[in-house]
């Protein structure tokens, strides 16, 4: 069996043994319904406030403003939908939704939803470095804007948005802000109050918590509050119904706490292996451009053009030896140039040589040597069969 180094932490990262643990001890106890009256319940309440505390820690928050969800793509929707119609309903004129053209799909998608329902959707230019360029930004705000999401660290690219800057413009026009986090949380420090975001999206498999569960934080200090999409039981603050998976949430709180207290210790680790990967590839004397190579980026991100080799074949070869992705994004079955590349002016030669890479905590130098090797055999085979980019 060939071994297998996993550098698609964009996508998915392996579990925390600290988020197993506590997933198995609730498991193996058979945690009760949180919103029960016996023992059994109120221990899994117990467990699911002790994980909102750790959850609200991590970003700066209280821990009565997170809100458990299914994902970063739940809240995102909650926190888009929901607040456009909460104005709606409360017969506010601003009809205005402003996101970046690089946002994950999940936020594309509902602005597409709520552009049917007769809102005013923009999306803000980014620059080469897959920053938001601001003066355009600037340009697109106006008094009529309801909301402004940009995320925290773009999924491709690891470039860092300047959050403070956009919240700011946003807010000098009363406009409320969002920013999907999924990305950025538990690798780098936030504080959602000095980022002055109105509400943010979680994913708890972006920082080594289990798949199947995320958080939506709302600020009390909103002006708005969503409106739930969905009616039941009145969980979570009547924003998001339904029984609590106790254990997901308790895997999600101890992700979160190992993430917050070795962020610094991982950050330099991840960093340090990315630069090793760019070394070791020059060292095999593969030719490559790094993506957003001045822009501040996630530790252990990379973006790397290979000129002239088709990425998805270059995956396609690697495929049992290491786990890599590429700039594109299926639909339907279609493989096309990734809309986040093709927004920061990338040519389409260069969207599709353009390989992503993740270094997260769980990966050795062992492991980027070994990938190298791996890559730098590809790369020549790609050349030598002629599976190129034209």
């Amino acid at each position: 069996m060939n071994r297998l180094v996993y550098l698609d932490g964009h996508a998915t990262t392996p579990l925390a043994p600290e988020a197993a643990e506590a997933m198995a001890r609730l498991w193996a106890e058979q945690a009760g319904n949180a919103h029960s009256p016996h023992a059994r319940g109120q221990a899994a309440a117990v467990e699911i406030e002790r994980a909102r505390t750790e959850v609200a820690l991590l970003i700066g928050a209280a821990p009565s403003e997170v809100v458990f969800t299914s994902g970063a793509t739940e809240a995102n929707n909650l926190a888009l939908l929901g607040v456009a119609e909460a104005a709606r309903e409360t017969g506010q004129g601003r009809r205005r939704i402003v996101a970046s053209a690089i946002e994950h799909r999940s936020v594309l998608a509902v602005l597409e939803e709520l552009g049917g329902r007769g809102f005013e959707t923009c999306l803000a230019p980014v620059t080469r470095d897959g920053l938001v360029d601001l003066y355009a930004l600037e340009e697109i705000l106006n008094e009529g804007t309801l909301l402004v999401s940009v995320m925290g660290a773009n999924n491709e690219m690891g470039a860092l948005q300047r959050l403070k800057i956009v919240a700011s413009a946003a807010h000098k026009k009363g406009a409320l802000v969002h920013s999907d986090l999924a990305q950025l949380a538990g690798k780098l420090p936030v504080d959602v109050a000095t980022l002055e975001l109105d509400y943010a999206s979680l994913s708890a498999h972006k920082l080594h918590g289990p798949m199947g569960v995320g958080a939506l934080y709302v600020s009390a200090l909103a002006s708005l509050r969503p409106r739930p999409l969905m009616f039941g039981g009145g969980q979570e603050g009547n924003l998001r119904p339904g029984t609590l998976p106790t254990p997901l949430i308790a895997g999600f709180g101890a992700a979160a706490r190992r993430a917050r207290l070795r962020m610094g210790e991982d950050g330099e680790r991840q960093a340090a292996l990315a630069e090793r990967m760019l070394i070791e590839l020059k060292a095999r004397h593969v030719r490559f451009i790094q993506n957003v190579a001045s822009a501040a980026r996630l530790p252990g991100s990379l973006s790397l053009q290979f000129p002239g080799i088709d990425a998805d074949e270059l995956v396609g070869r690697l495929s049992d030896v290491v786990c890599l992705s590429t700039g594109s994004a299926c639909s339907a079955g279609h493989m096309a140039s990734s809309y986040v590349l093709k927004a920061m002016n990338l040519t389409e030669a260069e969207s599709s040589s353009t390989l992503r890479m993740y270094f997260d905590r769980y990966v050795s130098e062992d492991d980027v040597g070994y990938a190298a090797d791996k890559i730098s055999a590809a790369v020549r085979a790609s050349l030598v069969t002629g599976s190129r980019v034209q």
